[in-house]
C-alpha cells in the first residue's frame, strides 16, 4: 500500500474557505497600500546567495533556505570544509542560490538594479511568500506571506507619521480593533550601547534586548553576559527593565540617559516629532506607544523601529513591523538613499481574526445557486439562465452530470450552497423554472426573465 503523501513542516496546505479569508485580508490591505501612493511590484522567490547573506545578522543567516547546486556545480563543494566540520562554509560551497528571507533586501536590490527607470521618493508594495527555515509553531511558519509598503528616496520623517496611519488604516478597516503600534529607534539603542561603554557589541546588546518579552530579564542579561557585555554595563541600563510612565516621562528619562550621546539624542528627537504629529492627526482604533526595548534584531534599521501587537487577550507574536533603512541601498552600491517600510504578517493577522471571530459572513467560497442537471437540452438552458445570474452579480454553477436527483441535492448541501434551480421537461416546454430555498425548503416557480426576484 502507498505511503500517504504529507507535506514539509512550517508548510500548509488551504482550503476554499482559508483562501478565500486570506483574500479578504490582501484586497484590504492591498486596497490601503494603493490609497497611500504605493506602486506594486514583484521579485523572484529566490535570489543569488551573495544579495542575502550578510544582511539579517548572524541569526538571520541562519534561517535562510539555501538552494543546492546540481549537475557539475556540485564539483565546487568544499570537501575540506567538510573534514574540518566547518559546516558553514560547506554548505555556503554548496549553494550560490537561497529562497528569500524578506522582501526588504530584494526589494533594495530592485531599487539598485533598476535606479534609472524609478522616480524617486518611489513608494512601492509587494504581497509575495518568503521562506524562513523556523522552527514552526503557533503563528510561526517556514513559508507565509509579508505584504511591505517602503519608501526609498526621502529622509523626511512625515513618512514614519504616514505609515502609523496606514497601519491604523488597515487594522481598522480589518475590524481589528485596539492593536498597539509600538515605536522605538535604532538611534536610541545605539546611544544607549555608547554610553554604558559597549558600542562594539551593539549587534549582540539590541538583539538580546529584543528578547525581553520572550525570556525575560533574566534571560536578556545572561545573554548580554555570554556575550561579552561587562555586568557594570548591564547594571547602567536596569532602568530599561522596568521603563514605565506616561510618554513625556519616558521621554525625559531617555534624555537624562543619553545626554551625552549625540546620536542617542538624534533618535528621541525623531520619536518626539512622531509622537507630535499623531497627536495632532490621530488615529482610529489603534494605540502609538513607546518601546524602548524593541530592537527587532535586524542590521539594517537605523532609525524608527515598528512592531505591531494583537489587542489585549490575543495570544500572538507581532502581526506587523518595520523601520527605517538608511543604509540599505548602499550594500548594492547605492550610496545616500534613505528608505523606510512595513510589513503585515498576513497567517498571524489571518489566525488573529479568526480568533476573535472577526471575519465577515459575506466572506465565503459559498456558491449562491446550483442548477440541477436533467439533460442536454436543460443543462443547455440552465447555462443561458446562469449567464444571466453571473451578469447580475450572482455565483452560480451547473452539476455537471446528469446524476440522480438525491445525488445532486446532496452536492448542494455539503457545499452549503443556498438556492437550487431546477428546470426539468415541463418547465424547460414553459420557459420557467423552480427556485428551491436549500434552507428552508421552500419552492418557487418563476418565469426564466423573472428568475431575479426569487432571491
Amino acid at each position: 500500500m502507498a505511503q500517504k503523501p504529507s507535506i514539509p513542516k512550517g508548510t500548509r496546505d488551504f482550503s476554499p474557505i482559508e483562501v478565500t479569508k486570506r483574500n479578504y485580508i490582501f484586497d484590504i490591505i492591498k486596497s490601503a497600500f494603493q490609497m497611500f501612493g504605493f506602486q506594486p511590484i514583484e521579485t523572484p522567490s529566490f535570489e543569488k546567495s551573495e544579495t542575502l547573506l550578510g544582511k539579517y545578522g548572524e541569526e538571520g543567516d541562519r534561517l535562510i533556505f539555501k538552494i543546492l547546486n546540481s549537475g557539475e556545480k556540485v564539483r565546487k563543494a568544499d570537501l575540506k570544509a567538510l573534514e574540518e566540520e566547518n559546516f558553514a562554509r560547506f554548505s555556503n560551497s554548496l549553494s550560490e542560490k537561497a529562497l528569500r528571507y524578506d522582501l526588504t533586501v530584494p526589494f533594495a536590490r530592485y531599487v539598485v538594479q533598476h535606479q534609472n527607470d524609478i522616480t524617486f521618493p518611489f513608494k512601492r508594495y509587494q504581497i509575495q511568500p518568503v521562506w524562513r527555515a523556523d522552527r514552526p509553531q503557533h503563528g510561526r511558519f517556514q513559508e507565509f506571506y509579508q505584504c511591505d509598503a517602503d519608501v526609498v528616496g526621502s529622509t523626511s520623517l512625515w513618512q514614519e507619521v504616514e505609515f502609523v496611519q496606514l497601519y491604523d488604516k488597515v487594522f481598522t478597516d480589518l475590524g481589528l480593533n485596539g492593536v498597539t503600534i509600538k515605536i522605538n529607534n535604532r538611534k536610541i539603542l545605539s546611544g544607549i550601547a555608547e554610553v554604558i561603554g559597549a558600542k562594539d557589541k551593539l549587534i549582540d546588546f539590541t538583539v538580546a534586548l529584543d528578547k525581553l518579552d520572550k525570556i525575560g530579564e533574566d534571560g536578556v542579561k545572561n545573554e548580554m553576559r555570554s556575550k561579552g557585555i561587562s555586568a557594570e554595563a548591564i547594571e547602567k541600563i536596569q532602568p530599561l527593565f522596568q521603563f514605565s510612565g506616561t510618554l513625556d516621562e519616558k521621554l525625559d528619562k531617555l534624555k537624562e540617559l543619553l545626554s551625552a550621546s549625540k546620536e542617542g539624542m538624534e533618535g528621541v528627537e525623531e520619536l518626539e516629532f512622531v509622537f507630535e504629529a499623531i497627536e495632532v492627526l490621530g488615529l482610529e482604533t489603534a494605540t502609538l506607544a513607546l518601546d524602548i526595548t524593541l530592537a527587532r534584531g535586524l542590521n539594517y534599521y537605523t532609525g524608527a523601529i515598528f512592531e505591531v501587537a494583537a489587542p489585549d487577550g490575543v495570544k500572538m507574536g507581532s502581526i506587523g513591523g518595520g523601520g527605517r533603512y538608511d543604509d540599505l541601498t548602499g550594500i548594492f552600491g547605492l550610496k545616500d538613499v534613505s528608505g523606510v517600510g512595513i510589513s503585515f504578517g498576513l497567517d498571524r493577522i489571518y489566525l488573529v481574526l479568526e480568533e476573535l471571530n472577526l471575519f465577515p459572513e459575506a466572506v465565503s467560497d459559498k456558491v449562491d445557486v446550483l442548477c440541477v442537471n436533467f439533460g442536454d437540452q436543460e443543462a443547455l438552458a440552465s447555462l443561458r439562465l446562469i449567464k444571466k445570474l453571473r451578469e447580475a452579480g450572482k455565483s452560480a454553477e451547473l452539476y455537471p452530470d446528469n446524476k440522480n436527483m438525491k445525488k445532486q441535492m446532496n452536492y448542494a448541501n455539503k457545499r452549503d450552497i443556498p438556492y437550487v434551480i431546477i428546470i426539468g421537461g415541463n418547465e424547460l416546454k414553459n420557459s420557467t423554472c423552480i427556485v428551491k430555498n436549500m434552507k428552508s425548503g421552500t419552492q418557487l416557480e418563476v418565469p426564466f426573465d423573472e428568475v431575479l426576484t426569487a432571491f
